[in-house]
């Protein structure tokens, strides 16, 4: 079973100032709801215990789980049933998340490196906080496609030829059936002659345990930046089974500011 996820907090959120010249862009509000919380209840839903933050200087990250004295002051005065199980919501939230620190943003592959002495299984579970995927949980897909294969997933969308640039983008080996297919290739932001499809790589990731040997010896690549794109890429190369997942659900695009103005009137819909 796949009991451990990892999610990235440390970037610096440019494509959302200036919110976030003064706020995390993971506790931007959605309908009344920090965007990391619909992230959070995606990884209980599909039956994770244990959850890894790596932030940076956020402290306003670790601050909104760590403010007891503050609850238990506004409780004590008002005894307010809504502010009560908020409290036990963020009280539940804080026993499964711990924290690493990525001071420089040197890329997902650095920043997932950061959490190896936390990793205890085969198999653990990544998710891009800007990437929501909403009206079907794809973590907990993904997690049975892993654990029915025995090998890593990757969720998997296409995308119009002229962005390929933004994502990492697949090669197809085989079709295991109509929404799942082994990869043969992995190419981060490939330019439009250059990519091999337009399947791209959608924040969702089964990633193995062995992937911080590979991220370890790894060199920067485009932007100066340790992919995670390049240390699969590897794996592959030397035989690993990855799979592509074609998910059910809506993908939303939180990471930008149109993105996010949009995701929230979606998920209001729900």
């Amino acid at each position: 079973m796949i009991r451990q996820a990892i999610i990235p907090l440390a970037g610096l959120g440019t494509r959302l100032l200036p919110l976030t010249s003064v706020f995390a862009k993971e506790l931007l509000p959605m309908n009344g709801k920090a965007g990391i919380e619909y992230i959070l209840d995606e990884c209980i839903d599909a039956g994770i215990k244990e959850v890894v933050f790596i932030i940076s200087k956020k402290k306003m990250i670790k601050d909104y789980f760590y403010k007891d004295s503050f609850y238990k002051r506004i409780i004590k005065k008002k005894k307010d049933k809504r502010i009560i199980n908020e409290y036990r919501k963020i009280l539940k939230y804080k026993k499964m998340i711990k924290f690493v620190y990525q001071n420089k943003p040197l890329g997902t592959g650095d920043a997932v490196l950061k959490t190896k002495k936390f990793i205890k299984d085969k198999y653990f579970l990544m998710l891009l906080p800007d990437d929501l995927i909403v009206k079907n949980n794809c973590s907990k897909d993904m997690i049975n496609i892993s654990m029915k294969n025995k090998c890593s997933v990757m969720a998997s969308m296409k995308v119009k030829k002229n962005n390929v640039s933004r994502w990492g983008i697949y090669s197809l080996s085989k079709r295991l059936n109509r929404n799942n297919f082994f990869i043969k290739d992995v190419i981060e932001k490939p330019t439009i002659k250059s990519a091999p499809s337009t399947n791209a790589v959608i924040g969702r990731y089964i990633l193995p345990k062995k992937i911080f040997s590979k991220l370890k010896n790894l060199k920067p690549g485009k932007g100066g930046e340790i992919h995670i794109t390049d240390a699969i890429k590897k794996l592959i190369n030397e035989g690993d089974k990855f799979i592509g997942h074609k998910f059910r659900g809506k993908y939303l695009d939180c990471g930008s500011m149109s993105g996010y103005i949009k995701s929230g009137i979606e998920i209001s819909k729900l």
